[in-house]
Order: C-alpha cells, then sequence, then structure tokens
C-alpha cells in the first residue's frame, strides 16, 4: 500500500476543520442548507484550477472512465450533501467541538461498507485501532447535561450519527470513483472526481435553494470572505481526501482525519466558539489518538 495516503489525510484533516468552523459561521445567517452549498459552489472554481494544474503537471498515461464512476459518484455527492448538512446541524444542537467529533461515528461503518461491498482488508491490528478509535469518540462525545442535555443532546446525537453514515458511503463511493478511473494515478482521479462530484452538488444543491431559499444564497454572497474561505479550504482537503481514499481503506483515512479533527476541533471551539473542555472529552480525544495509531501502523505494517 502506497503510504503517501497518511500525510494526504492529514492534511485532509486540518483543512477540514477551517472550512467547518467557516460553515459553522455561515449557518446561523444562511442555515444549514446554505452552509452546505458554500463547500461546493465556492469550491467549484478552485477544485478546476486544482484539476487543470495536476494535468499541466503530470497528465496521465490514459484517461478511461469505468462504468461504476457513473454510479458512485452520484451516490456519493447526494450523501456528502446530507452528511455536511446533519453535521452542521450537529454543530449547532451542540457545539463546534462535539458536532465536528460526532461526525467520526463513521469510523466503524466506513469499516464494514468497504469490507462488504469493495473487498477491503483490514488487519487485526487495523480493526483494534479503528474500535478504540470509535469508544474514544463514544466517550468524548457523550453529552453533558449542561451543554446538551435532554431534547438538545437527542437531536445532537441523532444529527451527528446521520451525519457519520453518510460520510462513511460517501468515503467509499469516492473511492470507488478514484478506483474507477486509474488507481496508478490517485491525485488525477481524486480531482477529476472532485471537480465532477462537486459540479454535480452545486448545481442540484444550488438550484433547490434558488427555487426554495433565494434568502440563503443571498446570505453567502453577502459575506464572500467566509464563503470563499470554506470553498477553498474545502475544495483543498476533499483533493488530498479524494486522492487519500485511492490509495487506502476509507476506515483507514477516515480514522486518520479523526486523529486530526478531533483534538483540533476541540481546541478551536475552546478558542473561537467559547466551548469549555473538561476531563471526560480529553480522555476520549486521547484514546481516539491511540486507537488511530494502532490502526494505521497495523495496516502498514500488514502491507
Amino acid at each position: 500500500m502506497n503510504t503517501l495516503w497518511v500525510p494526504l489525510a492529514l492534511v485532509a484533516g486540518f483543512l477540514q476543520i477551517l472550512r467547518n468552523a467557516a460553515q459553522r459561521g455561515l449557518s446561523d445567517q444562511a442555515g444549514p442548507w446554505g452552509a452546505t452549498l458554500v463547500r461546493f459552489l465556492y469550491g467549484l472554481p478552485f477544485a478546476c484550477l486544482f484539476l487543470a494544474f495536476v494535468w499541466w503537471l503530470d497528465p496521465p498515461a490514459s484517461f478511461k472512465i469505468g462504468s461504476d464512476f457513473w454510479v458512485a459518484a452520484p451516490l456519493g455527492a447526494t450523501a456528502q450533501v446530507c452528511a455536511t448538512a446533519a453535521l452542521i446541524q450537529a454543530m449547532r444542537a451542540s457545539s463546534f467541538g462535539l458536532g465536528s467529533t460526532f461526525q467520526h461515528m463513521s469510523l466503524p461503518l466506513a469499516a464494514l461498507v468497504g469490507v462488504l461491498f469493495l473487498g477491503d482488508r483490514l488487519s487485526v491490528w487495523g480493526w483494534l485501532g479503528i474500535w478504540g478509535a470509535t469508544a474514544g469518540l463514544l466517550l468524548a462525545s457523550w453529552p453533558n447535561k449542561g451543554i446538551a442535555g435532554g431534547i438538545a443532546g437527542f437531536k445532537a446525537g441523532f444529527y451527528g450519527l446521520a451525519s457519520g453514515a453518510c460520510f462513511a458511503i460517501s468515503a467509499n463511493c469516492y473511492r470507488l470513483c478514484g478506483l474507477a478511473i486509474d488507481p496508478n494515478a490517485p491525485v488525477f482521479s481524486a480531482t477529476f472526481t472532485l471537480v465532477c462530484v462537486q459540479a454535480m452538488q452545486s448545481v442540484v444543491l444550488g438550484g433547490i435553494l434558488f427555487v426554495v431559499d433565494r434568502r440563503a444564497l443571498a446570505a453567502l454572497a453577502a459575506d464572500g470572505r467566509a464563503s470563499w474561505s470554506a470553498g477553498f479550504t474545502g475544495a483543498a482537503a476533499s483533493a488530498c481526501w479524494f486522492a487519500a481514499l485511492t490509495l487506502a481503506p476509507a476506515a483507514l483515512v477516515r480514522a486518520l482525519n479523526a486523529l486530526v479533527e478531533a483534538p483540533t476541533a476541540t481546541l478551536l471551539g475552546w478558542i473561537r466558539f467559547k466551548e469549555t473542555i473538561d476531563l471526560r472529552r480529553g480522555l476520549g480525544s486521547a484514546l481516539i489518538v491511540a486507537g488511530v495509531v494502532v490502526s494505521v501502523w497495523g495496516q502498514i505494517a500488514a502491507s
């Protein structure tokens, strides 16, 4: 297994936190669906630039699109839109740190989908690490009574689990897309997939909002700096993420994302959104880190 996926997944995780923060800030004015659209619509021009640069730098030796692409791309695009909207709702119902952590419940789901439908193989250490990181996520994200108790806690958990499930589906779909183009040219395959799915997402979701909620589009245009920031960081994160998915099973990529995102989201929530950090969340984050290290090390050693 090419270990290039490791730095790609780490960089993607950091960029995704910056994008999530920009989207969370926009959600109060543009609503959850407007804040979801911004990463696709404002990210599409950057995705096109990335594709042009990759083509100029290292054009693929051959270019063909397998039939699986045209099934996996729209399915992954739809699942990612739903996952993003659910993530934003989870952050609004609880906190930025908790909502960002909840989405990583996709770890065991991504592993199961990859094994059952894509033929992925994980080592024993890989499985142990993934379940250990999942336990850490549960510990870190279990709602405090004072923060997200009662109905708010239930809503946050529901949206978080829905986000994780949809991210698990989209991650494996995008892995299939990359393999359907050229697994030996992961960066090109990733950026080509990125342009295609973001174009689909921008047209469909943008068209729906144009008909039913033009105020959300106006809110995005009014805060151009935040919108373009979310678009750039989202496109850059997705380019790295898609390339990593072409090289490694989705569960491992999501696990390494969690290594960066879980502690970084907690810290950013404390700095920007004035959220509190308690001992339980600190222990949960430590367990996440340990689980991810074990799973990644075990998979690399097995390969």
